[in-house]
C-alpha cells in the first residue's frame, strides 16, 4: 500500500509517492510560469496547476508498482483567488498569495466590519495576500467576470474538485480566506453578509484528515490510478509543511524557507497578536490552531539573486551536473559573518511579519568598493534569517517560546543556511528524516482518513524523525540584526 501527497507550489507542483512508513518512492516535479502584469501583480493560470498535477501523479506512479494507493492528500499555496462559472470554466487567472494590488480593498474590508471586530472572528487584520481582499477586487474592477462566478475557491480546492468532483476545503486553508471564524472553524455569516459575498459561492468545510471525496473515473484515466481512491481535505501549504516537520504540539517551531519563508508554531488554544503582526489559523489538526509569521521574499530572494546574477554558477552547475545553490553555498561561505557590513531586507515583494507593510522594498545598505558579488550573496542568505528572526521575536511575546528549530523547505538543504538560522535564533536547529515537508504531511493525513493511524500526532511520532541537529556556534550577528530593524524604520516612509 502506498500514500500520495500533492503540493501545487508557486514555482510548480510536486507529487510524492510514499510507502505507509513514509518513505520516499517517486517523486515528480512540473514547473509552471508566474504572471506580473503590472508591479506588485502576481497571477498564474489554475489550468496549468491541473496539468502539473494529472501529469506528475501519472509520472510517479509509472516509476513505481503503485497498483494499491491507500489515499491521496493536497498541499497548496495558500490564499490565491480561483473562480468557476456554472459550466466550471475557469473565469480569469488565480490572483495568488504573494499580489499587492488589494491595499484599497484591504482598507475598505477594515472600515465595513471594524478593525477590532475584524481579529476577533479572523484572528486577523485585513492583509493583501488574504482571499477576500482579492475578491472585493474583482467585485470592483471586474464585475462582469464576478457576476458569472458560480464557485470560488482555493488552488488546492481547484484540484480536489478535478480530482473528485467534489466542491470543499478544510479549516487549515480557508483560515486564510478571512472568511472564517476561526474559532469556531466554520465560515462566517457575519463576514460573508457584510462583505455581499454568497455563501453558497464557497465550498463545503473539512477538517484537514476528513475524507472529502473519491479519484473519480475521468480523473482516473488521466492519472493512471484507479478510480475511488479517497481524498483527504488536506492543507494549506503551511500546515502541512508543519505535519510533515512533526509541530503538532507546542515546544518546537519550524522554519521553512520556500518562495516565502514561514516561522510555524502549534498552539492549544487560540494566540492572537493585537497587532496582527503574524497569523492565527486553524491547524491540520483537529482542535488545535496554529501561529505563524511570514516573510514574503525568503527563498524568493535567493532565485532573485541567482537568476539575475548568476548565469556563470548557472553554467557551470548545468556541466557538473549539480544545482546551482550548491555553488552559490560555496561562494558564500567565502564570506566571513556579517557579510563585512553588508545588510540585506528582503522585501522584494513587500512584507508580512512585523511589518505588514506591501510597499516595502529590497534593500541592500553598507556597500563599499571593497564588495563583491559573493558579499551580496551572503547578505541576502543572512537578510532572509533576519526576517525570520523577526517572525520568532513576535511569538516569543505571545509567550512562545520553543527550545527548538525544525528547517524545512528548500533552504533547509543548505547546512550554511541552517547554522546561520541556529546562530541568528540561538536555538537548535533540526532537520528530519523526510525532506518531502509539504508532501509528507498531507501524505501522514491520508493515512489518517485513511483509517491507517487513529490520529495526526499518532502517525507523526511514528513517520516523522529528527536527522542532523546544528547548534549555535557564535553569536555574531547581533550587531547587524539591531541594525537590519533600525534601517527599515528610517526607509519606511521613503518606500
Amino acid at each position: 500500500m502506498y500514500l500520495i501527497g500533492i503540493d501545487i507550489g508557486t514555482s510548480g507542483t510536486k507529487t510524492v509517492l510514499f510507502d505507509l512508513d513514509g518513505n520516499v518512492i517517486a517523486s515528480d516535479t512540473q514547473e509552471y510560469p508566474l504572471f506580473q502584469p503590472q508591479i506588485g501583480w502576481a497571477e498564474q493560470d489554475p489550468n496549468d496547476w491541473w496539468r502539473a498535477v494529472h501529469t506528475s501523479i501519472r509520472n510517479v506512479v509509472s516509476k513505481s508498482q503503485a497498483d494499491e494507493v491507500a489515499g491521496i492528500g493536497l498541499s497548496g499555496q495558500m490564499h490565491g483567488l480561483v473562480m468557476l462559472d456554472r459550466d466550471d470554466n475557469v473565469l480569469r487567472r488565480s490572483i495568488i498569495w504573494c499580489d499587492q494590488r488589494t491595499q484599497r480593498e484591504c482598507e475598505e474590508i477594515t472600515q465595513i466590519i471594524g478593525d477590532g471586530r475584524l481579529i476577533e472572528i479572523t484572528a486577523n487584520p485585513a492583509l493583501t495576500g488574504f482571499t477576500a481582499s482579492k475578491i472585493r477586487w474583482v467585485q470592483k474592477n471586474e464585475p462582469h467576470i464576478f457576476e458569472k462566478a458560480a464557485k470560488i475557491m482555493l488552488p488546492k480546492d481547484y484540484i480536489r474538485y478535478m480530482l473528485t468532483g467534489e466542491f470543499a476545503t478544510e479549516v487549515s486553508d480557508a483560515s486564510g480566506m478571512q472568511l472564517m471564524d476561526i474559532g469556531k472553524r466554520s465560515w462566517s455569516d457575519e463576514i460573508l453578509s457584510k462583505l455581499q459575498i454568497d455563501k453558497g459561492l464557497l465550498g463545503k468545510m473539512y477538517e484537514s484528515c476528513e475524507v472529502t471525496g473519491k479519484l473519480s473515473q475521468s480523473a482516473a484515466s488521466l492519472t493512471g490510478l484507479k478510480a475511488g481512491i479517497p481524498v483527504v481535505g488536506g492543507a494549506g501549504d503551511q500546515a502541512a509543511s508543519a505535519v510533515g516537520n512533526g509541530i503538532v504540539m507546542p515546544g518546537v517551531v519550524s522554519s521553512t524557507i520556500g518562495t516565502s519563508g514561514v516561522v510555524f508554531a502549534s498552539t492549544d488554544q487560540i494566540k492572537i497578536d493585537p497587532h496582527g503582526r503574524v497569523h492565527t489559523f486553524c491547524h491540520a489538526v483537529p482542535g488545535k490552531w496554529h501561529v505563524m509569521g511570514v516573510t514574503q521574499g525568503a527563498g524568493l530572494s535567493l532565485k532573485w539573486f541567482r537568476d539575475n546574477f548568476c548565469q556563470e554558477e548557472i553554467a557551470v552547475a548545468g556541466n557538473m551536473n549539480i544545482d546551482p545553490y550548491v555553488l552559490m553555498d560555496q561562494i558564500a561561505q567565502t564570506v566571513k559573518e556579517g557579510s563585512e557590513g553588508i545588510i540585506y531586507l528582503p522585501y522584494l515583494m513587500g512584507e508580512r511579519t512585523p511589518h505588514l507593510d506591501p510597499k516595502a522594498k529590497g534593500v541592500f545598505f553598507g556597500l563599499t568598493a571593497k564588495h563583491t558579488k559573493a558579499h551580496l550573496l551572503r547578505a541576502v542568505m543572512e537578510g532572509v534569517t533576519f526576517s525570520l528572526k523577526d517572525c520568532l521575536e513576535v511569538l516569543s511575546e505571545l509567550d512562545i517560546a520553543p527550545s527548538q528549530v525544525r528547517a524545512s523547505g528548500g533552504g533547509a538543504k543548505s547546512r550554511l543556511w541552517r547554522q546561520m538560522q541556529a546562530d541568528v535564533f540561538q536555538k537548535e536547529v533540526v532537520t528530519t528524516t523526510s525532506s518531502e515537508g509539504g508532501a509528507l504531511g498531507v501524505a501522514i493525513l491520508a493515512a489518517v482518513g485513511a483509517g491507517i493511524y487513529k490520529d495526526v500526532q499518532e502517525a507523526c511520532t511514528q513517520l516523522v524523525k529528527v536527522k542532523n541537529s546544528v547548534a549555535p556556534s557564535s553569536n555574531a550577528y547581533r550587531a547587524n540584526y539591531d541594525k537590519y530593524k533600525k534601517i527599515y524604520q528610517s526607509l519606511k516612509d521613503l518606500f
